[in-house]
């Protein structure tokens, strides 16, 4: 089976400003995400990749298709890929959830946690697990492919093959426009790297004022 690419989508305004855009339409890159998507295109140019998968969400597929641009490739949308169903949480701020008894079940016992009008992380589990032995099973065993998808389906896709129980995958994280690696065996899988960013870069300095020399 494939080596797959589990690739999170780039930064849009919901990301920037800490609201949960679940499954909203019309969610889209901001600037920075956009920048970030391209990056992922410079990076991945020559790399032999047979196939790009995406979420059917707007912030995905706009992640995806620099890199099909620059491959001359086609991006196929794959609803295994989709973001959790957080049901009636979704257009809500981390802060406002933060306030909800759920909050605390979320974070520490996810196994138990089913969102209001949503589904549970075993089931979005369940669903990413199977996008991907599905997709595995329709390519060769040396075949690279792309998924873009989103935070926590990446975090329980790895948290499956890792062999973590799902009330430990909150303490995975993966960043916007991040690489995670997956090989696929018959019977195993092995996660080559993790949260890999293709623009590393430390904080820029401040730069202080310059002193006025003395008269």
């Amino acid at each position: 089976m494939p080596t797959i690419l589990l690739i999170r989508h780039g930064e849009n305004d919901f990301v920037a400003k800490g609201r949960l855009a679940g499954r909203l339409p019309g969610v889209h890159l901001n600037e920075n995400g956009r920048k970030q998507a391209q990056s992922l295109a410079e990076a991945l140019e020559n790399a032999p990749i047979k196939a790009i998968y995406a979420s059917p969400l707007e912030r995905t597929m706009e992640t995806a298709q620099p890199i099909a641009a620059a491959l001359g490739m086609k991006v196929i949308p794959e609803p295994g890929l989709l973001e959790v169903d957080f049901g009636d949480w979704q257009d809500k701020t981390l802060k406002q959830l933060r306030r909800r008894k759920l909050w605390r079940i979320v974070q520490n016992s996810p196994s138990l946690t089913r969102f209001p009008q949503g589904e549970t992380f075993a089931d979005a589990q369940l669903r990413i697990v199977g996008a991907i032995e599905k997709l595995s099973k329709q390519h060769k065993p040396k075949d690279l492919i792309v998924c873009v998808s989103h935070s926590d389906i990446i975090k329980l896709a790895l948290a499956y093959y890792l062999g973590m129980h799902i009330d430990l995958f909150q303490r995975l994280s993966i960043a916007p426009a991040s690489i995670s690696t997956l090989l696929i065996g018959e019977g195993w899988a092995r996660v080559i790297n993790y949260n890999h960013s293709v623009k590393f870069g430390l904080p820029k300095r401040r730069s202080r004022p310059k002193k006025k020399p003395k008269k």
